[in-house]
Formats: C-alpha cells, structure tokens, sequence
C-alpha cells in the first residue's frame, strides 16, 4: 500500500502520505480539476482537500465528497486506476518518497532513456528496477557506497589483487558496481577505462554514468527475467550477493507496483487486465 494513514480533511495527514496524494493527483490532473499542479510539499491545504473533493465528485462519483483519502477506499483506487502508463518523473517521486528535487532532477532523464534501451520497460520490470534503485541510492541522495570499501579489501571473487582495490573500487552507481573485474568488465563493453582513478570516480559523478553501469549490470545479470517471474529474492541476490535490506526492498517494490501498474503475480488471475559483482 502507497500510504498509511488518511491524507485531507480531519485526517492523520503524514508527511510521506500527504506528498504520495499529492503526486496521484498531479497525474490525474484533469479530474482533480488542477489548472496548475499542486506543490508536494507534504501539507494538506485548502488546495489539496479541494482536489481530493473534486476528484471525488467527478471520478470516483461522490456525491457529497469528503475530502479524504484513505487506505483501502475507492477514492484511492481511483486515483490508482487514473495513473497514465509508462515512466515520468512524478511516478519516480511516487516510488522514492524521499528523493530530493535535485535528485529527482539529475536522475529522472536518464533513467527514463537508459530504461528503456535496456529493456527495462514493462511495469514489473520496472518496479523491480526501480525498487532496488532505491534502496541502493537511499532514494537517489548517494551514487558512492558511503563506507571506505576496506572490506572488500583482497576479494579476489572480485578482482581485487592488488593493494588499496578494495577503497579504489568501492560500490558506484546507483546500484553500485563493486570489485575491480567488474569496472573492468564495465569498460571493456563501454570501450572506456573505469580502472583509472578518474574513471572509477566517473561512475559517482557523472549522472549518465552513475545510470548507464546500473542499467548495463541489471541487463547483462539477466534480471529482467527474475523481475518477470516476480522474484525479489532472486534480483536481490545477484545485486547484493545476500538478503540484505530486504524488507525494505519489499516495501520500495510496494510502492513501485502502485505507481507502475504491476500486478503481483500471486495477485493476477485469468482474466486480469492489469499488469553478485555487488556488495
């Protein structure tokens, strides 16, 4: 579920829920009756309520709107239901809650033109993608692994003979790429050297960059095909090499299924119409 608590009028009104309502009623902006998109700024002002009233009335066909939306409720169905298809900007907010607006302006193209060459473009491939994105990132705040990468400090399953590769080849990228093979191999299909000390920094600076080797590795690992079968066990395994953070995983590809229109497989019947390199 996309929100916990009521969002509107006379409600609980939490911050994440709040900007969550926000955002499902910018994408459904005709029947909130919006001339202009509502601020995502967590509060719920007299605008706010005023839309959720006016989608009420003309979508969900209330006829004495509340103004609220709740968990479970067909207000928030609707407003599920109304999603447009395919990425933007809004439905990453959607996922990544947290995400900065610098983040979500510096990540929010490139996802969208790497996505899709890799063929990372049907809903469930994209709420896994973009699930393990953001627990990787900490929705988009780091392309850098935040410790020193000591640890993988002699990791010969990662390429790593000689002295200082572990703090040299530190995760990078939005699902950070670890372990001197793998920038390595990285660069052999780029035809670049990431081996160099400013190549390997590349891969956190350089926003292109920091979402091509994330797209390249979940390409050349195969993950669509776990992401088809619905499998995050599976994608979280060849990313993390382990079940690291996988509630919180759970809980991102939750979001993400909201926003993009994926179904869970065990959720879906015949007659639906919904739809380790690193540390």
């Amino acid at each position: 579920m996309c929100i916990v608590g009521s969002v509107g009028r006379d409600a609980s009104n939490g911050r994440d829920d709040v900007v969550t309502v926000q955002l499902l009623l910018n994408l459904n902006a005709e029947w909130a009756a919006l001339p202009a998109p509502l601020a995502t700024d967590g509060r719920a002002g007299r605008r706010t309520i005023a839309a959720i009233e006016s989608f009420q009335r003309q979508a969900v066909k209330m006829r004495l709107p509340d103004g609220r939306v709740e968990p479970n409720r067909s207000t928030l169905a609707h407003l599920r239901g109304g999603l447009p298809p395919g990425f933007s900007a809004a439905k990453l907010h959607g996922v990544m809650i947290r995400a900065t607006p610098v983040g979500l302006a510096t990540y929010a193209a490139p996802l969208a033109t790497r996505m899709a060459v890799h063929g990372i473009d049907t809903p469930l491939r994209m709420a896994h993608f973009l699930a393990q994105i953001a627990h990787e990132s900490g929705d988009l705040r780091y392309a850098e692994e935040l410790g020193s990468g000591a640890r993988y400090e002699g990791r010969a399953d990662l390429g790593n003979r000689r002295y200082g590769d572990g703090r040299r080849f530190k995760g990078r990228g939005l699902i950070q790429l670890t372990g001197r093979a793998n920038y390595a191999r990285y660069g052999k299909a780029r035809g670049r050297d990431f081996t160099t000390a400013a190549g390997a920094r590349a891969l956190a600076t350089d926003p292109e960059l920091a979402v091509d080797v994330a797209c390249w590795f979940w390409h050349d690992r195969g993950l669509n095909a776990f992401a088809d079968a619905d499998d995050l066990a599976a994608v979280t395994r060849v990313i993390n090499g382990g079940a690291v953070g996988l509630a919180q995983r759970r809980a991102k590809l939750d979001r993400a299924r909201f926003f993009f229109g994926a179904v869970p497989l065990t959720a879906r019947t015949p007659c639906s119409t919904k739809q380790s390199a690193f540390a």
